[in-house]
């Protein structure tokens, strides 16, 4: 063969991760509460945006039942597409266009509807028509009784007015306001003395001294280096911080493991003292800082409601509260195309304008493939619906890809921090993926391992003191109800639900 240069022309496929690709990717991925605050700074860049606000419910992409309208199958298509960008395709699925220009999609329907409004006089979503402040009153929603809601006080303002309550330097209260902000929401300290005063430029001494005074601080069990030291300082409040218990707080490992004779040795009582004073750590609070407030949990709103229906099959439905509504301000925008006569102005409108329309159908059709996959997976999680968690199915994207004619890639990002509402709780479409275990033999139908789990945690449940439940005896009567699984899966699945083994079982049987 000749090693000499020359000149090949070929003809290849690619690619091309788009900026509105990029976009509606990261859209089919993010929660209700990440795609609110996307929205929200959608609304401010972009002035052809505006939110639809009125009142009356928009009609459901699809539905389960037979009334409804069906899924667009070209949208679906589309959205498949722009998610397969990560993964290998196929040579035909290459052959797709992918960089399309939206901006032309839309044009002619929205100026065709922006003149017959006029021609039928009516006044489009403009911006003009927004309320001025001076128009408030008590029947309006634009006050927000949300910003004048008391709530509850904090740990570091608990700590903060206790300081101000003492008498001390101005040098000493600087020490004592950045030991408060060291503290976290439990009520531990979070560093040591040195590292304190090698901050502030003191002496271990000085920090030493301020912290001294702060340890008396209500709650009892504040500003304690670990939960030894929360105890003790709870007892010493209370007058009980005896040997005898020093002892008993210098060997906590051993209380966990209810070894009661090596403390009863350790601490030189006998066996009642050994209860009694277990009893009154019981009685203390090992994090005294989350009693006061902190910052509000957000709770889960679901994406999916699923609803039984009166012919024993399932609604699925949206959530449309979780929905973003966006209108493209048509009006708006042709009355700034006519003012606007310079390039640069122009380009800015025509790109404000191409962003607009594609993030409307970005939404759109992340709400129906959201649906689609959510049909799907109560189809195959019927029996979990019916009957309940023992009789939920083994389940993998694949499979659901493969019924609903995507790549696996957008089922799982559909299923991410997404959650579904159902008669039995509301659960994350994570939860239904599970792997599968076999059946013993080979006979009969593989069993979820989510559902291996909640039988072992019936077994405990109803396991009586004199018989414990070994991980041993676990397996064999889950091979004797048809479930082939190891000895380490037991142990393993048992710790993810917070059991402890059969030798801390009979311990705390014993107690």
């Amino acid at each position: 063969m000749a090693l000499t240069q020359r000149l090949d022309i070929r003809l290849s496929q690619q690619l091309v991760m788009t900026p509105q690709l990029q976009q509606a990717i990261k859209l089919l991925q993010m929660s209700n509460i990440d795609l609110q605050a996307y929205v929200d700074a959608e609304l401010e860049r972009n002035p052809l945006l505006e939110r639809d606000d009125r009142s009356e419910d928009l009609p459901q992409p699809a539905r389960d039942d037979e009334g409804g309208p069906e899924i667009d199958s070209e949208a679906l298509t589309q959205m498949d597409t722009v998610s397969n960008l990560t993964s290998p395709l196929p040579q035909e699925d290459q052959l797709r266009t992918l960089d399309t220009d939206l901006d032309n999609v839309f044009t002619h329907e929205a100026r065709a509807d922006a003149d017959q409004r006029q021609a039928h006089g009516q006044s489009d979503s403009s911006w003009a028509s927004l309320k001025p402040a001076s128009s408030l009153s008590l029947d309006s929603d634009d006050l927000d009784f949300g910003a004048n809601l008391t709530r509850a006080e904090t740990l570091t303002e608990h700590l903060t007015d206790q300081l101000h309550m003492e008498t001390m330097s101005e040098a000493d209260r600087l020490i004592g306001q950045h030991l408060i902000g060291m503290v976290n929401e439990a009520g531990y300290l979070t560093a040591d003395s040195a590292t304190i005063a090698e901050q502030l430029g003191t002496d271990v001494a000085h920090v030493e001294q301020v912290l001294g005074v702060l340890r008396g601080f209500d709650p009892a069990g504040v500003f304690a280096a670990d939960l030894a030291d929360c105890l003790a300082l709870q007892l010493q409040e209370r007058d009980r911080l005896d040997p005898c218990m020093k002892s008993l707080l210098e060997h906590l490992p051993l209380v966990a493991k209810r070894d009661f004779a090596a403390l009863k040795t350790l601490c030189r009582v006998d066996m009642d003292d050994i209860r009694d004073m277990v009893a009154e750590l019981k009685r203390l609070n090992p994090k005294p800082g989350h009693a006061f407030g902190s910052e509000p949990v957000v709770p889960v709103v679901p994406d999916v409601f699923v609803r039984a229906a009166p012919d024993g099959s399932w609604q699925v439905e949206l959530n449309n509260d979780t929905l973003p509504r966006l209108l493209i301000n048509t009006q708006y925008m042709a009355r700034v195309s006519r003012d606007t006569q310079t390039p640069a102005g122009k380009t800015f409108l025509s790109e404000a304008h191409a962003n607009a329309t594609w993030l409307v159908k970005s939404l759109d059709q992340r709400a129906r493939t959201i649906l689609k996959v959510a049909q799907e997976i109560v189809r195959q999680q019927d029996a979990f619906l019916v009957l309940g968690v023992q009789h939920l199915r083994p389940l993998n994207l694949r499979t659901v890809a493969d019924a609903i004619g995507m790549h696996e890639s957008t089922v799982s990002r559909v299923t991410s921090n997404k959650y579904m509402a159902t008669p039995r709780g509301t659960f994350e479409l994570k939860y239904f993926f599970t792997t599968a275990l076999a059946a013993t033999n080979g006979e009969g139908a593989d069993h979820s391992a989510e559902a291996v789990r909640h039988r072992i945690k019936e077994m405990v449940a109803k396991e009586e003191l004199q018989a414990i439940l070994s991980d041993d005896t676990i397996v064999e009567r889950l091979r004797a109800q048809g479930v082939d699984i190891a000895r380490r899966t037991v142990a393993k699945y048992r710790e993810s639900l917070g059991i402890p083994s059969s030798v801390q079982r009979r311990r705390d049987a014993r107690v």
